[in-house]
């Protein structure tokens, strides 16, 4: 759909050079009626000079005549064959400055991440070359020792939404080649709000895998005969106290003694 240019200065001019309403010219320059009569009062665009939409091939003058002789017709923007298609984004996508720095971290992290998506997707994803995707796949990057992984999402090199739709392609590829997807490969890819809605699936550690079965040799409730019998057995507290017979007796007569 073809954009109106300089819409404000167009109002200006449509207010000034006709006799539209405000409501027809509101609508085609897709201001607030409100605003267009703060146009025609003055208060509002100051100083802002009027941009011709018929001098400039964006209105016909029949349009206008339509819309001055009707106050329900609806100017419509003249097409203009040479403008099809340019909104659509050609080569590779534009990074800040500011942000350069960060994109081998979101190539880590698709790399590692989403290893199913293409050189090609990642290249789009984050504007970056091929060559250095496959210099960080294959660790050779000058400097990958000091990379991180980091979400592009999160460092703002792309959409969630344009993230969601390369992972989605990618499952159905997988699933139009028939391959078995474990389901951590199906948490990755899929879109972070269907993910975000999935059951978890308990999972058992890996020290422990293979114990899952083991049991033990015998029943807890089975007594052994020993341990029933050592139980029974008890020692009287006062037995730990008696002295042998006689023992108090012979250290009286070794006091009587006389001591030489």
């Amino acid at each position: 759909m073809a954009k109106l240019l300089h819409p404000k200065a167009t109002a200006v001019w449509l207010v000034d050079n006709t006799t539209i309403s405000f409501k027809q010219i509101a609508d085609f320059v897709g201001m607030h009626e409100l605003e267009v009569q703060g146009i025609a009062d003055g208060d509002v665009a100051t100083g802002v000079k009027g941009f011709d939409p018929v001098a400039n091939n964006q209105l016909t003058q029949k349009e206008i005549d339509d819309a001055q002789a009707n106050p329900l017709y609806k100017l419509a923007i003249k097409s203009n064959s040479a403008a099809v298609g340019e909104e659509k984004r050609r080569g590779p996508r534009y990074t800040p400055l500011s942000k350069r720095q960060d994109r081998p971290n979101s190539i880590l992290w698709l790399v590692k991440f989403h290893p199913e998506l293409t050189d090609g997707q990642i290249a789009k994803l984050v504007g970056t070359t091929k060559p250095t995707i496959q210099s960080i796949r294959e660790r050779t990057h000058w400097n990958i020792s000091n990379m991180q992984p980091i979400d592009p999402v999160a460092l703002g090199l792309c959409k969630q939404s344009e993230l969601d739709t390369v992972v989605q392609k990618a499952a159905a590829k997988k699933a139009a080649e028939g391959e078995v997807m474990s389901d951590d490969e199906r948490r990755k890819l899929v879109s972070t709000e269907q993910s975000l809605g999935m059951d978890s699936e308990p999972k058992i550690p890996t020290a422990i895998e293979g114990l899952e079965t083991f049991t033990l040799g015998g029943s807890m409730d089975v007594v052994d005969d020993d341990d029933e019998d050592d139980t029974t057995k008890f020692v009287d507290a006062d037995s730990l106290f008696n002295l042998p017979a006689g023992g108090d007796d012979d250290e009286d007569d070794e006091d009587d003694q006389p001591r030489v």
